[in-house]
């Protein structure tokens, strides 16, 4: 799935135009990446939680030379899924969605 692909979900459950919903998605995944910068975990009930991890430094080794190297501290961002989220993909619990009525 696109970003086009969300924009255009969004259209249709809503009933708002395909521009108006890529303000809504762009405003949306705006903030989120805001927040993952700062640094902050995101969590999104009943989807899961998006966490900044410190890495250190530490030893690696090319493996085409085999040659030591440090390999530098760095940020990584790490997905947990929701209980809810894993049922649901397990086909445990039915799939929620957005009735446009």
């Amino acid at each position: 799935m696109t970003k086009a692909d969300i924009v255009d979900r969004v259209a249709e459950a809503t009933g708002i135009t395909k521009k108006e919903s890529f303000d809504l998605v762009e405003a949306a995944f705006a903030e989120m990446k805001q927040v993952i910068e700062s640094g902050e975990n995101l969590k999104i009930s009943g989807f899961g939680v998006f966490e900044v991890q410190q890495k250190h430094a530490r030893k690696g080794r090319n493996p085409q030379t085999g040659e030591a190297l440090i390999i530098a501290p760095r940020r990584i961002l790490t997905f947990k899924p929701s209980p809810v989220l894993k049922r649901q993909i397990n086909g445990l619990e039915p799939l929620s969605h957005v009735d446009p009525d």
